[in-house]
């Protein structure tokens, strides 16, 4: 029971962020608000939201603050994961699309394998090589239409897009230890807000003139719809994977590009190439492969270690 509860959390949090990709693009263009300005709002209303819901739930919300080891990695993941991988996705929405967007954080794995490897200082063994290959192949594909002396997409978005696949795996990965102590409704709400109050002080937000716009119809309707899926898909996510293995994650995420790309094609009117259809298959085949035969190489491990 608790791995179908896992399945259908994963799916429908992939499904909510990957239909709040769409949602964030239309607004940013269609409204000129700034990246740091939309997100600040974003992050600090959807970080009251849930640490209300937790107070008014009887939940000690301010009892970590008196933990100074927990504390510290809240604040690291507040602003390197929550706020990184936040920001980072906006940014490329706003330079892109949401459907690139989307499908350049599943460059996370990429990431995490080079970084284990430099920190073993191994090379990465036959099974990741042959996935960081594939999906790069996909990504080629993705950005080029297969065609080598073009690039779909501006530098800058692809730029935010590499930097999205950073903030991604340390969001992922980072905060598990975190969540298994103080549960995932805790630390997702400080995060949200401490990320959020982070980057009003470095926008210094007070002072924008883009309060008239965010309030107006029907800008004001569609953040707040924002917010609320945003925030629930980021709460699914990591609570399904409490239930779940890595490889079922990663299986059941593909859902949140192909929402994205649907929902861009029908509501937004977008276009793609033939090539980019096939490069978003392989990028998608080539992540999973790298979560199918990580766990399979690690479960050969553990029985020749019993």
């Amino acid at each position: 029971m608790a791995r179908w509860k896992g399945i259908v959390y994963i799916i429908l949090g992939a499904m909510l962020w990957g239909a709040s990709g769409p949602m964030m693009e239309w607004v940013l263009k269609e409204s000129n608000l700034s990246v740091p300005f939309f997100l600040t709002v974003r992050l600090i209303v959807a970080g009251v939201c849930i640490l209300a819901f937790l107070r008014i739930s009887g939940k000690p919300i301010y009892t970590i603050w008196k933990e100074q080891s927990w504390l510290k990695q809240l604040i690291v993941f507040s602003i390197f994961g929550m706020l990184s991988v936040q920001y980072t996705f906006v940014a490329a929405i706003e330079a892109s699309n949401a459907s690139i967007a989307t499908l350049l954080q599943f460059l996370g794995p990429i990431y995490i394998v080079i970084f284990l490897s430099w920190k073993s200082k191994l090379f990465p063994p036959r099974y990741q090589i042959i996935g960081i290959i594939g999906t790069l192949v996909g990504l080629f594909f993705l950005l080029t239409n297969a065609k080598f002396d073009q690039l779909l997409i501006s530098k800058e978005a692809l730029f935010w897009g590499l930097a999205l696949g950073v903030a991604f795996s340390i969001y992922t990965v980072y905060p598990a230890r975190l969540m298994k102590e103080w549960g995932v409704l805790i630390v997702v709400g400080w995060g949200m807000l401490i990320g959020g109050i982070v980057l009003a002080f470095v926008s210094q937000i007070w002072r924008s003139n883009e309060w008239i716009v965010l309030v107006s119809y029907p800008y004001n309707i569609m953040t707040f719809i924002i917010i609320l899926i945003a925030t629930i898909a980021f709460i699914l996510f990591l609570t399904s994977m409490k239930y779940i293995s890595p490889v079922e994650t990663s299986i059941l995420s593909s859902m949140e590009p192909l929402t994205a790309m649907v929902i861009s094609v029908i509501w937004l009117g977008q276009v793609f190439g033939a090539w980019q259809y096939v490069g978003v298959v392989v990028m998608l085949v080539f992540v999973t492969w790298l979560s199918i035969a990580g766990e399979i190489k690690w479960k050969r491990k553990g029985k020749m270690a019993n």
